[in-house]
């Protein structure tokens, strides 16, 4: 049973900023401070984290139990509207290719879809309503559940395990997001790891960071196919060489030449056995 992990902002949609008004509001409602999250990276990272470091931008202190408390329901109250002012400004949009993707994939039997998101339970609901995806996961992980993007991960996993009535294996599980923080998350639980290109990561943290696929979006669904190991490449490309390349050193030697650096050991190594050969002939 294979388990596919998705994130939510700029990986299946762009609600246009709806979570960071929706956190201004909350933050400058308790402490009069405005745009807190100016001062605040918010892609990657989860909401707990976020509405923690926003709240210090505000007051600046630490927030009490208390504080979060009422700030996480001020935020949550707040968010429809935000999410329903960017469709009326024509501001939200479903990720290119992600609806097909999603349908294809929510055929089989084979695998369980997930979100793996920083965004609260909630608030992922929320942000998703107005895309009509959100009947394509059956359960997820989520910002509530910890500051640390790898441990939401592992709790979704824990909760596909519990529905699929099975164990599931590290390598069976597969993260989808957009930011290098999705990548290092995944690679720390020992998921695979793949990334949109088309969201909200920095492209050069995202090819430092070296997941094992990257794509601009969902509408080529191959290349996303054959990493899953739902689809055989037609050109016969073992899985693992230029579609999950090693290093980014290896993504741009195959992107310059056509050729994948373990196919030219391989071929080495074919090389010298045919010249053995001919030299035990002799």
């Amino acid at each position: 049973m294979k388990i596919i992990l998705f994130d939510i902002d700029g990986t299946l949609v762009k609600a246009g900023g709806a979570g960071a008004r929706a956190l201004n509001h909350a933050v400058e409602s308790l402490t009069g401070h405005k745009n807190a999250c100016d001062k605040v990276q918010l892609q990657g990272a989860t909401d707990k984290a976020n509405f923690e470091n926003a709240f210090k931008v505000g007051a600046g202190r630490k927030p009490t139990k208390r504080d979060l408390a009422v700030l996480t329901q001020r935020y949550v109250d707040r968010l429809p509207s935000e999410v329903l002012a960017s469709v009326k400004a024509k501001k939200y949009f479903k990720v290119k290719g992600v609806e097909k993707f999603l349908a294809k994939l929510s055929g089989r039997k084979d695998l369980l879809l997930g979100l793996g998101t920083g965004n609260l339970k909630d608030g992922a609901f929320i942000k998703l309503e107005p895309s009509g995806l959100l009947k394509h996961f059956a359960f997820g992980g989520y910002g509530c559940d910890s500051h640390h993007r790898s441990v939401v991960l592992q709790k979704a996993v824990a909760r596909a395990a519990k529905l699929a009535k099975t164990a599931i294996k590290d390598g069976d599980v597969y993260v989808i997001g957009d930011t290098h923080r999705d990548v290092e998350a995944a690679k720390e639980a020992g998921y695979h790891s793949g990334v949109v290109q088309d969201g909200f990561g920095d492209p050069e943290l995202l090819m430092r960071s070296n997941p094992e696929l990257m794509a601009k979006d969902f509408s080529n669904m191959k290349p996303w196919l054959i990493w899953l190991g739902l689809q055989k490449d037609p050109r016969g490309v073992r899985r693992g060489t230029y579609i999950c390349p090693d290093s980014p050193i290896e993504h741009a030697h195959y992107g310059r030449t056509g050729m994948d650096l373990r196919d030219i050991e391989l071929g080495i190594k074919k090389l010298r056995a045919a010249k053995r050969a001919v030299s035990d002939k002799k």
